[in-house]
């Protein structure tokens, strides 16, 4: 099937209109999240929880992701990556830390959907909180070669990667 078009679905702030029960990826740890952790880290401000719904099923989740300011050290940073980056103790970043579509919605590209809000947001956002890249830590092989394919950079011996703030800008031609 081919990128559904963006006309159908609404993302917003996850709220107590969505049907967190309703939602099911496939993958427990996410559906759990969700489920019982999501607006708590909301309330404390410990993650931004992103629901996107479809027009006309207000309430109903076809997917969300979750963004939060995070630091990294520059050696952890590869090469290529390095020179994007400002030389500092610690290197400033937003963690792309969950993305999940329902099983019902799988096969859609509204994977490809959700990251590009996400990177969308997080690159606005660096303007008021300072971020060089978006991080995202992934769940398995084949996670990792969704973001890889997007224009992700795998860390060495790791099952991180980064995308820098300058690529992003490029992605967008902000």
């Amino acid at each position: 099937m081919g990128a559904p078009q963006a006309a159908l679905y609404r993302l917003e702030p996850l709220g107590k209109q969505h049907d967190r029960a309703g939602f099911h990826c496939g993958v427990e740890s996410l559906d759990l999240y969700l489920k019982t952790q999501a607006s708590q880290d909301m309330r404390r401000k410990a993650n931004a929880v992103f629901a996107l719904e479809p027009q006309e099923e207000p309430g109903r989740i076809a997917g969300y992701f979750t963004l939060c300011a995070y630091g990294l050290a520059p050696g952890a940073v590869p090469e290529a990556a390095r020179k994007l980056i400002p030389r500092y103790p610690m290197v400033s970043a937003t963690l792309l830390g969950r993305l999940a579509v329902d099983v019902q919605f799988q096969g859609q590209g509204l994977g490809a959907v959700l990251l590009a809000k996400a990177l969308r947001s997080a690159y606005e956002n660096a303007a008021q909180v300072g971020s060089s890249m978006v991080v995202v830590d992934a769940l398995d092989e084949r996670a990792a070669r969704f973001y890889a394919a997007h224009g992700f950079i795998q860390l060495p011996e790791s099952m991180r990667l980064i995308l820098p703030m300058q690529t992003i800008a490029a992605l967008f031609s902000f």
